[in-house]
């Protein structure tokens, strides 16, 4: 539906909100490259300027990328997640791994002391897909398959502010999980999960947050795991 409004500041807001929309929805997912500019003219009934100013502003945010001769990118889905994924951009890898570690182990603790039947279920399922996609040999199968296991444990910890950070940080730790993985899985970089879901699943917070804490830093010293 084409969106109106008599002030042209009031509309670039609209379309600020619709395009923003499409991202936190998932319609346009991390990675993706958005519609051409005169499409979004034409689906949002709008002056070419006002979609010109509605992208430039979230790029502006982090969640769009502008690059010339290719396209318009996606490459966070919330303003936090714009600021962490360009202040972390050339971070150490050790400094991220250990960022991850603390908030990996404190997830998975909490997750051992409150987790649900349905959070175990969950966990053993992600577990399985994220298996399954290193049996696969695809690195961008398996790189979404672990970080979305990661993420459920710590949802699974029931503090949504630990979780709101974490998901934010998501797309910095997964382009490091890609450069530390590189272009091919290979069996003897393998980290198993199983013992951490397993201390979870048995409300063991000790093991569980040692399990957590020793797949970040092992990730993070170049192992080239899997996990973290």
């Amino acid at each position: 539906m084409p969106l109106s409004s008599p002030h042209r500041s009031a509309l670039a807001d609209q379309v600020i909100s619709a395009l923003r929309a499409q991202i936190t929805s998932g319609e346009w997912p991390v990675g993706s490259r958005i519609p051409t500019e005169p499409e979004l003219v034409e689906q949002l009934g709008v002056a070419r300027n006002t979609v010109r100013e509605a992208v430039r502003a979230l790029a502006h945010n982090g969640l769009l990328d502008i690059r010339q001769g290719s396209g318009t990118y996606v490459v966070a889905t919330s303003e936090l997640a714009g600021v962490m994924h360009r202040r972390f951009a050339d971070a150490a890898p050790q400094h991220v791994a250990e960022l991850r570690s603390t908030l990996e182990a404190s997830g998975a603790r909490l997750a051992a002391l409150r987790r649900s039947e349905q959070d175990v279920v969950q966990l053993e399922a992600l577990l399985e897909r994220r298996e399954a996609a290193w049996s696969s040999g695809d690195v961008e199968r398996f790189v979404e398959a672990d970080a979305n296991l990661h993420l459920a444990v710590v949802a699974a910890s029931h503090n949504d502010v630990l979780t709101a950070l974490y998901a934010d940080l998501g797309h910095v730790l997964r382009a490091f999980l890609r450069f530390d993985v590189g272009e091919r899985l290979r069996p003897e970089d393998h980290l198993d999960h199983a013992r951490m879901i397993a201390a979870i699943r048995d409300g063991d917070a000790a093991a569980a947050e040692r399990e957590a804490a020793s797949y970040a830093l092992e990730w993070g010293c170049g192992a080239r795991a899997a996990g973290a």
